[in-house]
């Protein structure tokens, strides 16, 4: 099953979907993850994502795309993946939905991971003592992170409930609640 997870920084995300990667026996596919692993291997378009990172500039969308594209031909994500910060925006939701046009390939299912800012906001604030996360830390800055959010993902949602794919999981309560209800929107079962 290939699946997009989405929901604000501090919803859970990277965390359900490695919890959930393991139990669907799907790759979970963070593109953090995979645009340092592009660079650090030297591949073609992970010399070119190098330039934008080490400019401290945004990896143009058709990039990020691109080193999808280049896992999935590996054969890697033949049985499944889980596609954890992307897209985040329409354009990129169009340029990944294209790119698996063209590969006969789909995403079966968004899976929108549904939290309250106040608790994000508690998360993020956790998560900066622990982690020491300076970004997490300051509540105006995560506010305004929340707002961009919103802004950008209202009509990714909508992109996604006209493709009949989207599916809103609550994202209260403890972790492994939270995978079980994720679980059950996934599978049915």
């Amino acid at each position: 099953m290939n699946l997009v997870f989405l929901g604000p920084p501090g919803s859970g995300k990277g965390t359900q979907a490695k919890r959930l990667s393991e139990r669907l026996k799907a790759f979970h596919l963070s593109t953090g993850d995979l645009l340092r692993e592009g660079v650090k291997n030297g591949t073609p378009l992970g010399k070119k994502a190098q330039k934008y990172m080490e400019a401290g500039e945004l990896v143009p969308d058709e990039l990020i795309v691109g080193l999808i594209e280049e896992k999935m031909a590996s054969g890697i994500l033949d049985k499944g993946y889980i596609l954890d910060g992307f897209p985040r925006t329409v354009p990129q939701a169009e340029a990944l939905k294209a790119m698996l046009d063209r590969n006969k390939k789909k995403i079966e299912m968004a899976v929108l991971l549904d939290v309250p800012d106040e608790e994000v906001i508690k998360r993020l604030s956790i998560r900066a003592g622990i982690e020491g996360r300076a970004d997490d830390a300051d509540v105006n800055t995560v506010k305004n992170r929340l707002d961009v959010y919103k802004k950008q993902t209202q009509p990714i949602l909508d992109f996604y409930e006209k493709e009949r794919i989207l599916k809103k999981v609550h994202g209260l309560g403890h972790i492994d609640e939270i995978t079980e209800r994720l679980y059950k929107a996934i599978t049915g079962k």
